[in-house]
């Protein structure tokens, strides 16, 4: 298929908005809140001006390309007619074409890419993930920075991603399942049950904070009307207790990376300043800065950030409260965030602790179905699966090797599902088709652009062939799902609750 050939086929499955256009002159001047305004004012000065106008202009909007699935080049010869710019902080970041609404075309249902602010995309950069790592993303909802931490261990290590609330939870999970990742656990727990659990157990910590949201005025109407000052100190208290608990499971010589998207410095500079005064083992870490961005403001927290008694000059020197970052939306492409990267000062020891007592159906079914996986895998597979299985119940999941137990802890996935025992038989999970690739497996075939939006329609796909057996397919190399072939018919087994491209 020619370049050309490419680029018609994704305009032509470009769903148009029947709504309208959404981004009206009234709603792109928000109402600001007085207090929030006056706040503002005092602490950008003479850019304030610049802030404000920025509220008269579109919300940024991007997306990020899925490294566990394609290369750069494959990504863009694929998509690039949503594409405008790279986002220099973000290595698979790239602002797009809202208007082309990629958010409804074939390639994001594969998984080809994520829809993200291009602000959103600096905390997962800036952590430094390394493969091989243990990572948990503590405040995960709704995936944007799972699935850009899973692209930065390319399939190694342990990713376990929470989220508190049961309905958030479950769209994290969703969207690891789209995104094809093998090594993450989704779990819906307190932060605080988790430190019982995995104490001085992760390498990196991702903890993006629940705040007050003043980052998303320009694209949140509920974050404008839900905001006041009382809210402000609210969300300052309860981040606190998160970092206390993160601390709590954050290796020696680990980092923990703390961001929000409120400009607010008592949530900001306010709530570092704190909790290094609780830990003097943590040092602020230098992040990678790029034109636009601006370091932390010491003064800010003094005026801002309740903590008056802070004394600008000598606790910087100590502190070193500039090494945060902030990201402006009248200084960049995105909305607002702030970072700081805190370093726990010590060496990793090399203790890798892996408990294998999870629950388990009884041994007679376990063995049966375990049977029946190894035979699917044989017929099925090019490679052998990294991981632990496991069942619950009557599914089969992999669980990374490196994830301890689950007992009592409210798990969302366990890792990735394999399939299920089924009639005597096992039939494969669609996450686990989402987790392969056509060099994966003895039988793929690649579907056409019409071919795609019929199979995400739940028909059935006719080939030119006599073909049997489970077939992963594909279109332009993103796995789709499975399909049954059986003669010159492939059955669909594309999930009916997912059929929504119509």
């Amino acid at each position: 298929m020619t370049k050309k050939t490419k680029t018609n086929n994704i305009t032509r499955s470009l769903k148009q908005d029947k709504s309208g256009a959404q981004n009206t002159s009234d709603a792109l001047k928000p109402a600001l809140p007085p207090a929030f305004i006056d706040r503002m004012r005092g602490m950008l000065g003479a850019e304030f001006p610049a802030f404000l106008d920025s509220y008269e202009k579109e919300s940024a909007y991007g997306l990020r390309y899925n490294p566990l699935k394609a290369e750069r080049e494959q990504f863009e010869q694929s998509a690039g007619i949503f594409l405008l710019h790279e986002i220099p902080w973000a290595k698979e970041g790239y602002a797009c074409k809202r208007e082309l609404h990629p958010g409804k075309h074939v390639l994001h249902e594969a998984g080809a890419y994520y829809i993200q602010d291009p602000s959103a995309m600096s905390a997962a950069e800036a952590i430094g993930v390394q493969p091989g790592e243990r990572i948990l993303d503590l405040c995960a909802a709704p995936g944007g920075k799972t699935t850009q931490l899973a692209g930065k261990l390319k399939g190694s290590g342990l990713l376990v991603s929470n989220e508190i609330v049961p309905s958030r939870a479950r769209i994290l999970s969703q969207n690891v399942e789209r995104f094809g990742i093998r090594n993450c656990v989704v779990l819906n727990e307190e932060p605080s049950r988790l430190a019982e659990h995995f104490p001085c157990f992760f390498h990196r910590i991702l903890v993006d904070a629940p705040c007050s949201g003043e980052g998303m005025f320009r694209k949140d109407e509920n974050a404008r009307a839900e905001w006041s000052t009382e809210r402000v100190m609210q969300c300052a208290e309860r981040q606190l207790v998160i970092l206390e608990s993160a601390d709590r499971m954050l290796k020696p010589g680990g980092m923990l990376l703390y961001a929000t998207c409120t400009f607010a410095p008592m949530e900001d500079e306010g709530v570092i300043i704190r909790f290094l005064r609780r830990h003097p083992e943590y040092e602020l870490a230098e992040l990678p800065f790029y034109e636009g961005m601006e370091h932390g403001r010491p003064e800010w927290a003094a005026a801002y950030g309740g903590v008056p008694d802070f004394e600008v000059e000598k606790e910087n020197e100590i502190r070193h409260i500039e090494r945060c970052l902030r990201l402006f939306p009248h200084r960049l492409t995105g909305e607002g965030h702030f970072l700081a990267g805190l370093i726990k000062r010590g060496e990793m020891y090399a203790e890798e602790y892996v408990d294998e007592s999870y629950p388990r159906v009884p041994k007679s079914k376990r063995k049966e179905l375990l049977a029946l996986w190894e035979q699917f895998a044989e017929e099925t597979f090019t490679f052998v699966p990294d991981g632990i299985p496991v069942t619950f119940g009557e599914q089969l999941y992999l669980v990374p090797a490196k994830m301890r137990d689950f007992k009592n802890l409210k798990v969302e996935r366990a890792g990735l599902h394999l399939g299920e025992y089924k009639k005597n038989r096992f039939e494969p999970a669609h996450a686990l088709a989402r987790a392969l690739g056509a060099q994966d497996v003895t039988r793929s075939r690649e579907l056409s652009l019409e071919e795609a939006e019929r199979y995400f329609r739940g028909e059935a796909i006719l080939i030119n062939e006599e073909l049997r057996g489970w077939v992963l397919l594909t279109f332009e190399g993103y796995a789709l799902g499975w399909g049954k072939a059986s003669g010159t018919q492939i059955k669909n087994h594309y999930p009916k609750g997912l059929r929504t491209l119509g």
